[in-house]
């Protein structure tokens, strides 16, 4: 029986695979304005950070234990711990640890993740190559605009199909950046993004569970493998990305191509980069926002008979758990959330462990958070309405969140976050080396001075 197939294919789509490889093998070194190169080193930071925090978490722990079994090769370190593995683990265990805590950047426009896949591949490559921190950083910056690029081009439909877009482009933008670190040439560099093509990975169904900091982990590893195949001649289609059984045209009903092309080498998405000051989903940040605005007015968790939160239904799509039952379901629930804002102030990795989670007045709390769902408020804002014991009412309205492009983290911000996750693994002293190194990564001769100082 015939089958009608590829009904809606776009069989006149633009040469990408081969646009993409020129513009990583090519494009010059530091080819950009002294802003987006200071977003670089503030994007690597805030990953180091979150790597470091989370080293000695059971997820890192775990698949640690499964890469040993392997017998790997000492050849990279893991930020925050004594152990060197093979290139290929490390840039799985440090892409889990990243994004572990949920903790990591956020490029707003796709909800993409990513520095997870591609800084946990090109420093596990640039440090076994003693490569230079200038190195690194271009590498970041062309690979973090290839993923980021091609989830543009795919989202939002991409992602409203299940997939976890920071795993499913990320293998491409670790590529990148690899191809970029090994010298590749444009053909090579082809290659390496049709070897990544094949390798998507991530279902939003695993979200709550450690399987989604797995995905920036294994686009990671998947895109330093790429590269290194390629730079030994291993083959790929050459038109991997676009053709109509490619992997944009399969995964997504959407393929703005004009996304991918449209300012390249002038416009650089890591400069839409944004950084959570919550442990949590990026769509909770508003309501939370708003509830330590309503702690900072006099609001306090046993005044409230209830609270009104209204916000987009996507909120609810991702975050609507009402009853966690440990930190990483926490993570992806709203009400959770509200009840850290109003209780603790903030929402770090320590409001999110299990016994938070569970403690009797955090329970309490939550179950009087009442959802409304309102379309016509923004995905990005919050409105909240603390109703009294007394009769008094307290409103307020997040328009934008704090860590949101309209309302950044200073570099100030960024290293105290820093120090919240480091401090306990490293301590404040060689924390504070940490990051005045990361700051100074672009001027290195060589990233093993600083995974060195950042091994655990």
């Amino acid at each position: 029986m015939a089958r009608n197939t590829q009904v809606t294919a776009d069989h006149n789509a633009p040469p990408i695979t081969q646009i993409l490889a020129e513009y990583v093998a090519s494009h010059p070194s530091r080819g950009w304005s002294d802003a987006v190169d200071h977003e670089a080193h503030r994007t690597f930071l805030n990953w180091l950070g979150c790597t470091i925090g989370a080293a000695h978490h059971e997820a890192a722990k775990s698949a640690l234990a499964a890469a040993q079994i392997l017998q790997t090769a000492p050849q990279a370190s893991l930020p925050g711990r004594q152990e060197k593995v093979d290139m290929g683990s490390a840039a799985l265990i440090n892409g889990i640890s990243s994004h572990t805590f949920d903790f990591d950047d956020t490029h707003l426009k796709t909800i993409i993740h990513p520095a997870g896949p591609v800084a946990s591949a090109v420093l596990a490559l640039a440090e076994h190559k003693g490569l230079s921190g200038r190195a690194l950083i271009d590498a970041l910056v062309l690979g973090i605009d290839v993923s980021c690029r091609v989830g543009n081009t795919m989202y939002p439909e991409h992602y409203d199909r299940g997939w976890h877009i920071t795993g499913s482009t990320g293998m491409l933008g670790a590529a990148a950046g690899c191809a970029r670190l090994l010298g590749l040439d444009v053909q090579q560099t082809a290659m390496a993004l049709g070897i990544a093509a094949s390798q998507p990975v991530g279902m939003r169904e695993q979200f709550g569970t450690m399987t989604k900091p797995f995905h920036p982990g294994g686009a990671a590893r998947a895109g330093l493998m790429s590269a290194l195949m390629a730079s030994q001649g291993f083959t790929a289609s050459p038109k991997a990305l676009e053709a109509p059984r490619g992997m944009i045209q399969t995964i997504s009903t959407k393929y703005a191509w004009n996304e991918i092309t449209d300012e390249l080498g002038q416009r650089f998405e890591i400069s839409f980069n944004t950084y959570k000051p919550f442990a949590c989903g990026i769509v909770i940040h508003p309501s939370i926002d708003a509830c330590t605005q309503l702690r900072a007015q006099g609001v306090l968790a046993d005044q409230v008979e209830r609270i009104e939160l209204k916000v987009h239904s996507l909120v609810l799509e991702l975050t609507g758990k009402k009853e966690p039952a440990d930190g990483l379901q926490g993570k992806f629930s709203v009400y959770h959330g509200c009840a850290c804002g109003l209780i603790f102030g903030k929402a770090g990795e320590d409001q999110y462990a299990d016994e938070i989670v569970n403690r009797p007045d955090m329970v309490a709390l939550r179950r009087k958070v009442e959802v409304v769902v309102d379309d016509s408020i923004d995905e990005a804002s919050a409105d909240v309405t603390a109703f009294l014991k007394d009769g008094r009412k307290v409103h307020v309205f997040v328009e934008h969140a704090i860590g949101s492009l309209q309302n950044p983290m200073t570099d100030a911000n960024l290293e105290s976050k820093f120090h919240d996750l480091s401090d306990p693994v490293l301590g404040a002293a060689r924390t504070t080396q940490v990051i005045e190194a990361c700051w100074k990564l672009g001027q290195s001769p060589d990233v093993r001075s600083l995974t060195t100082l950042s091994q655990g």
